[in-house]
């Protein structure tokens, strides 16, 4: 910006007493009309990186040996929007049978760009948020908005008077009345929590299912198993099938998954799924990416690059465990019977994870309180049982805690007779 700068000589002069200096001004831009230019040429850029550049091999393999600094957020953000509309249009395309499911997921460069995003401290910010008291005065509708926005049961809760939650950390924490969430007898695993069926069924060789059409492999989403002998297991070949086989202790068993999205309106404690006794402990501090079922149909292993507590032991069948996974805004995972776990810390090394061998095996018993996310996120199963157990769910079917999701056959116990000839999917 160009300026006239005048002399004190230059003032007292006549033929400078009447002028004016000029100054060029530059038209004045809105913040939100700034954010819509900058996001419109990133969004021109992601094109044209996307479609010539990144079809060169050489310098895809260039980026990834760059060293990745914190994109601003709204950049990021802007970024995941984009990226997120092409995937959506790639899945229609993929159910018309135009693509193949695998061309839909995420290239490694969109996933570490996601990464880039500062999601942690955003968590941890939001997490002191949550916990900031409420003025009495704006309870009702502060909390209120939040429950109509997210479709929270306030009749369920043991506290329906909103004027009573001095934040909102506690109502997403909220209990429930007594005998609202019945547990099923005629099943001996059932739901820990209220949520989504994203995934069920038998592990296929050594790969459990993120969503339908994504996989990712066991043993990178629990690391070494020390735990199945209480050491390190020997395998013949280290391959996912081998490592599948040290989980299963009997060889008339197989290796059973179920997967639930907690969303953020859900209860948000969650419960065991079946009388068991957990024996070991593994925190992975992972990443707090979103495990919104869109997400994890978009990102491939995102629960093996999220932050989980797994915990391990055993059951009358043989193996049992039950995964809490961290996600956005849920950097915070507590465990009743493990006050040790630290979850969302400030520094944390990749590919690092810490075990915890319980002294004395904590006992569970179905519909036992568990634990509890500071929001929605999600609970992995993955447990040892006979042969042709029935599955009680179907995908995307909404569950609440202690609803039947596994029956094993020929175990009658609680059953009743009509029960016993109708073991279908329960609604």
């Amino acid at each position: 910006m160009a300026s006239t700068v005048l002399t004190p000589s230059d003032c007292s002069s006549p033929s400078h007493s009447n002028i004016i200096t000029p100054r060029i001004r530059l038209p004045s831009v809105k913040p939100h009309k700034q954010f819509l230019i900058w996001a419109s040429i990133l969004l021109i850029f992601t094109v044209f990186f996307d479609t010539n550049i990144m079809a060169q091999s050489s310098f895809k393999q260039y980026l990834r040996s760059l060293r990745w600094t914190p994109l601003p957020v709204g950049v990021g953000l802007t970024l995941i929007a984009f990226q997120q509309y092409r995937h959506t249009r790639k899945r229609e395309a993929a159910r018309l049978g135009q693509l193949q499911p695998s061309d839909c997921l995420a290239e490694q460069w969109e996933v570490e760009a996601y990464k880039l995003l500062p999601l942690r401290y955003f968590s941890r910010a939001w997490g002191w948020m949550t916990n900031l008291e409420l003025p009495e005065w704006s309870r009702r509708s502060v909390l209120g908005l939040y429950v109509k926005s997210f479709g929270c049961n306030m009749n369920e809760a043991e506290v329906e008077d909103l004027n009573k939650y001095t934040c909102l950390g506690d109502l997403f924490r909220r209990s429930l009345k007594a005998g609202v969430r019945p547990v099923d007898i005629s099943a001996e695993v059932v739901s820990p929590a209220d949520g989504k069926v994203l995934a069920f069924g038998t592990v296929d060789k050594g790969h459990l299912e993120q969503i339908k059409g994504v996989t990712y492999p066991l043993r990178r989403f629990f690391g070494p198993n020390c735990w199945t002998f209480g050491g390190p297991t020997l395998v013949e070949k280290d391959t996912d099938e081998c490592y599948q086989n040290t989980c299963v202790t009997n060889p008339k068993n197989d290796l059973y998954q179920c997967i639930i999205y907690l969303a953020p309106g859900d209860y948000h404690r969650f419960h065991s799924s079946a009388n068991w006794n957990v024996t070991f402990r593994r925190h992975f501090p992972g990443e707090l990416l979103s495990v919104n079922p869109s997400i994890a149909a978009w990102i491939n292993d995102l629960f093996v690059l999220n932050e989980r507590a797994c915990y391990m032991g055993h059951w009358k069948h043989g193996f049992f465990s039950m995964t809490a996974v961290g996600a956005t805004n849920v950097g915070s995972i507590k465990v009743h019977c493990d006050e040790e776990l630290i979850t969302n810390q400030r520094k944390w090394r990749k590919e690092d994870f810490t075990d915890k061998h319980f002294d004395k095996s904590s006992a569970f018993s179905r519909g036992t309180e568990f634990g509890e996310f500071n929001l929605g996120s999600t609970i992995v199963l993955v447990f040892e049982a006979p042969k042709g157990t029935k599955v009680c769910v179907e995908p995307g079917q909404k569950v609440k805690v202690g609803q039947a999701l596994f029956r094993i056959p020929e175990t009658f116990v609680g059953k009743t007779s009509l029960e016993r000839v109708s073991s279908g999917p329960q609604m």
